[in-house]
């Protein structure tokens, strides 16, 4: 029974909480604010069994078999010779405000329990944006080992989740959504890939029927690790105890990865979890404002990049790169990226790997000559690196073959012809920071673009044959911390083959993350779309490539190409020394309107139309205070539609008029010849935000793979 509710509260959230006599808390509400909680508890109650089956009337914050769960455990593991199925005993119970909060926003409730031999302690924090973050920590107290085979972070979902969103995809086709109605049993979403993988969930959402970004009530959760991880949502026969179902998130464990000796601690990642009655965007909202109010989120305005890759690939060349940065710089580029190619041996990807020296054959004087020369220009400079990985053909493999994590007595399956780089070893992780540290400090470099190409299979750290993911994944961290730690003014970019490493706990130690490898602008505009789920705009690369994507063969004007990576961190990554004056042209003037939305586009709330025509594609920037909005409007295919119709503009404010102007910078499509409304021809219009929202705006009948820019200021 309950003796007494804790509540904590934020931003029209709130978390209830019931503390028993004996026993784990239980959670009472998770949902919309209830600032009276009287009598909560006792409606809440469920009788104590359904049909002689043996329920609990509560489901703890770590469930188990000894409240009658059915589901996946909140912990399990065992001591040698013998399972662990703890009985808690609850120490304290303790609820604060946050730090640094206004009274009564937000809070932080700690547990701490023990069981036979076990140590518990569950983190659960309500932030001002109303996000919760929780963590729990299992400490053992017993002489023989205890080895953890699953610890998540458990909240429970009442019974109008009756639909469940996440997210798949491979390379270049990263966060495709998909949804099931939530039935019994449970929906699982398990990565083994030691990364955290292309068809990662990215957030796995539960829903009332048809909940979409504008609409329903939702409930996400996040867990933000790099490694193999656990997504899941869960129904059962029995229901939860005071819920119906439950939402869960952790770290993926392997047998015998993790081995607890005495006074030995373990914790989950934070997991976040996000309700909104506003839809998908009310849920994201909640998280990008947490993000944003972290100490080392990115504060200075995020520069335009140039980044060498697809300009000349491995081809090398001091007088190219010099005019390419010429070129880059006459049109408004603020930071310029060496990409592979420009370290021993590596003319190509089956070979130089981890032997992280300038090649003197290519850059016989270093690479000062070219990042000097940048630097004269006006702009930034960075470099792109592989720290994780070597190729077999490397220096570094033939000096030390062992320092490979793999399974004894064979590599894995070959993947871009590189292997993992074992960095929980202490003489391999000392190698690889002293060599990142040296190029860093020698070139006073601004940006790292930190890449990692492949999946890790069969990861053993071979001095104690045992699982590796978990120990590469902290390692990989540590290397991060530590070099952030030397070079604070030191910006790192998540690379993973594209968007193979997108998580929350990737970027508490980079500066933003690479969506994707491809750039052609159709597959990214719902790429872009969809990790705006987890990631506000500043925290993602985009890049306009040339006319021929390289990753899909298909051609794009370049208006269109220039408003996919608007609404983004922008940049460019294509040979424009190459570019007609027209071209740079219509490069300049995008770059000079990123440059002044991007104060609106990395501090406002992002918003995404529910349109009823699949062939229309509406996301836009919404400022703080309303004052101002940014909207794309793109056309992803043909509609059965002859006209577009109106389109209502989300997130406005009612009470307020706006001024409503079509943004050209971005250059018109070339082959727009329809008629355009009135409003477009006469160069604006004055609206209120009711029309605008409510009944919305007459859009011109854009072709395929075409899209235009609408901005609105408070008239």
């Amino acid at each position: 029974m309950t003796h007494r509710t804790v509540r904590l509260s934020a931003a029209g959230a709130s978390l209830v909480l019931g503390v028993p006599e004996t026993g784990l808390p239980h959670v009472l509400h998770w949902g919309a604010d209830l600032p009276d909680t009287g009598g909560l508890a006792a409606v809440s109650a469920p009788p104590a069994a359904h049909n002689g089956v043996d329920v609990s009337q509560w489901l703890s914050l770590v469930p188990t078999q000894a409240e009658g769960w059915r589901g996946h455990p909140g912990i399990a593991g065992h001591h040698e010779g013998r399972v662990s199925f703890p009985d808690w005993t609850v120490r304290e119970v303790s609820a604060a405000p946050l730090a640094d909060s206004a009274p009564g926003v937000g809070g932080v409730l700690t547990v701490l329990a023990e069981a036979a031999g076990l140590e518990l302690r569950c983190e659960l924090r309500m932030e001002a944006s109303g996000l919760v973050r929780a963590r729990n920590t299992v400490t053992n107290t017993d002489a023989e080992p205890w080895t953890p085979d699953a610890l998540l972070v458990t909240l429970p979902l009442p019974r109008e989740a009756e639909e469940v969103l996440d997210l798949t995809g491979r390379w270049c086709r990263e966060r495709s959504p998909q949804r099931q109605e939530l039935t019994m049993g449970t929906r699982l979403r398990a990565s083994r890939r030691g990364r955290t993988g292309h068809d990662a969930p990215l957030l796995l959402a539960a829903g009332t029927p048809g909940f979409g970004f504008r609409r329903g009530e939702v409930w996400g959760v996040h867990t933000a690790w790099s490694g193999d991880h656990v997504h899941l949502a869960e129904r059962l026969p029995e229901g939860a105890g005071q819920a119906d179902a439950v939402i869960a998130g952790g770290a993926l464990l392997h047998p015998g990865e993790v081995r607890l000796a005495r006074g030995e601690s373990h914790s989950t990642p934070w997991v976040l979890l996000s309700w909104s009655d506003r839809g998908l965007d009310g849920m994201s909202a909640r998280i990008h404002r947490w993000l944003r109010a972290r100490p080392n989120h990115p504060s200075s305005p995020r520069p335009v990049v140039l980044n060498t890759w697809e300009a000349v690939y491995f081809d090398h060349d001091l007088t190219t790169l010099r005019r390419l940065a010429d070129t880059a710089a006459g049109i408004g580029v603020e930071r310029f990226v060496l990409d592979d190619g420009w370290f021993r041996g590596r003319r190509d990807d089956t070979a130089g790997l981890g032997d992280w020296t300038v090649d003197t054959g290519v850059w016989p004087e270093g690479l000062h000559p070219l990042f000097d020369h940048v630097r004269s220009r006006g702009m930034q400079v960075g470099l792109w690196v592989e720290p994780e990985m070597v190729n077999p053909d490397s220096d570094l493999v033939r000096a030390h073959p062992e320092w490979i994590l793999a399974a004894e007595g064979r590599m894995a399956l070959p993947s871009r012809n590189q292997q993992p780089l074992d960095l929980s070893r202490p003489e391999a992780f000392r190698y690889v920071f002293e060599h990142l540290d040296a190029l860093v400090a020698e070139y006073r470099l601004d940006y790292l673009k930190w890449d990692h190409n492949r999946d890790l299979l069969e990861p053993v750290h071979a001095p104690i044959g045992g699982a590796g993911t978990h120990r590469q994944t902290l390692a990989v961290y540590a290397l991060l911390d530590r070099l952030r730690e030397r070079h604070p003014g030191l910006e790192i970019e998540s690379c993973s083959s594209g968007g193979g490493r997108v998580d929350l706990g990737i970027l508490e130690r980079t500066d933003r993350v690479w969506a994707s490898d491809t750039n052609d602008p159709l597959e990214r505009l719902a790429i872009q779309r969809w990790t705006a789920l987890l990631l506000p705009p500043e925290l993602v690369g985009s890049h306009v490539g040339g006319r021929t994507a390289h990753t899909t063969g298909r051609d794009a004007d370049l208006s269109f190409r220039c408003l996919a990576s608007l609404m983004s961190h922008a940049g460019i990554e294509w040979d424009i020394t190459r570019c007609t004056d027209d071209e740079l042209g219509t490069l300049a003037s995008w770059i000079g309107l990123y440059k002044e939305l991007r104060p609106l586009l990395h501090s406002g709330e992002t918003v995404h139309a529910d349109a009823p025509d699949p062939a229309d594609q509406l996301d836009g920037v919404v400022a703080p205070d309303g004052s101002e909005a940014v909207f794309r409007y793109a056309r992803p295919t043909t509609s059965a539609r002859a006209l577009p119709g109106r389109v209502r503009l989300p997130g406005l404010r009612g009470d307020r008029t706006y001024r409503l102007v079509w943004r050209r910078e971005a250059g018109p499509p070339s082959t727009m010849q329809h008629v355009l409304p009135e409003w477009f021809a006469e160069g604006g219009a004055t609206v209120s935000g009711a029309v605008l929202a409510r009944s919305g705006v007459h859009m011109p009948n854009l072709n395929p793979s075409q899209a235009l820019l609408l901005h609105l200021r408070e008239a």
